[in-house]
């Protein structure tokens, strides 16, 4: 019943946050100096009769009344640039986005984790202190310029495809600009979680009982860590969407980021809270599903985060 509860509050509270996220990209493209129209010709009268036509003529809060009553309907209206639904243009880019954000989230996951729990569990050695060091230089290196340094590297060996969209080949270069960063983020994160439960009583109990510290790490004391990590996973998604935008552009992948750039350049007010709208559901799927994993890691934490009545 709790569990019931926590979802059902957590799945409302996700709704929200895109509901959110959509309506202030929606005011703030609206309330931005110019509009789609003013880039429709010189002549003042086409203007003018253009903005007549979309409607651009009207005042904001009219504007956004009427988006409003499409988006309850989940109608998100048509593009000022292509006149096609916003919702097909959007879903075919999310979908694109949506595939190097999960292959990216794989490989920092794969890399991230087994790193952090060598570091964490590992103090000396030449082999922790270079993945530590490693992690540390991934952490202040923006994903541009890490896209930009891959895409030189994959331009010069000839070995990846530079830009585009085809085979996994075309996939590699920007899912290891996104994932890098994002690896070295769980590695600390994971390290410091590991570090501190080996310093429990139990793990301290189960050394002193002769179990190898491979077997303490390995088989216990990583599963009691992951609790800090999913609690911040939903945020990782976040920023995975975030450092597509400049990543999806660098590499010409044809994605979520690229396509709210467009629409942001054009002043296509619809499409551009379409995108925003597709974003946060990103964060909020990820942040609901870290919820979910948290949850089911230990159950007692419904009883928290679910609201009492």
């Amino acid at each position: 019943m709790f569990l019931i509860r926590f979802l059902a509050w957590r799945v409302a509270s996700a709704l929200v946050l895109v509901f959110a996220v959509a309506s202030g990209a929606m005011l703030l493209a609206q309330m931005a100096p110019g509009d789609y129209a003013s880039e429709f010709g010189r002549d003042p009268a086409q203007v003018s009769a253009e903005r007549h036509r979309l409607g651009l003529d009207r005042p904001i809060a009219e504007q956004y009344a009427q988006w409003l009553r499409r988006t309850m309907t989940l109608d998100l209206g048509v593009s000022l640039q292509t006149d096609l639904p916003v919702a097909s243009l959007v879903r075919d880019r999310a979908l694109n986005t949506a595939v190097l954000a999960a292959a990216a989230l794989l490989v920092a996951t794969l890399v991230g984790i087994p790193c952090g729990i060598v570091t964490g569990s590992r103090r000396g050695g030449v082999g922790p202190r270079l993945l530590r060091a490693g992690s540390l230089v991934l952490l202040s290196v923006p994903p541009l310029i890490g896209s930009l340094g891959l895409l030189t590297i994959a331009a010069a060996t000839g070995w990846l495809p530079v830009s585009g969209m085809g085979g996994v080949r075309h996939l590699i270069v920007p899912t290891l600009a996104l994932a890098l960063p994002v690896a070295a983020t769980l590695e600390r994160l994971q390290s410091q979680a590991i570090a501190d439960v080996l310093q429990r009583p139990a793990a301290i109990a189960a050394r002193a009982r002769g179990i190898s510290a491979m077997r303490v790490v390995w088989r216990h004391a990583w599963r009691q860590s992951l609790g800090p990590v999913l609690a911040v996973y939903g945020i990782i998604v976040g920023s995975l969407f975030s450092g597509s935008f400049a990543v999806e552009l660098v590499t010409s992948w044809p994605g979520l980021g690229a396509l709210m750039l467009e629409a942001l350049k054009a002043r296509d007010t619809n499409l551009v809270a379409g995108c925003a709208a597709a974003g946060a559901a990103f964060l909020a799927a990820g942040i609901l599903a870290a919820d979910v994993a948290h949850v089911l890691l230990d159950p007692r934490l419904a009883l928290d985060g679910a609201p009492h009545g």
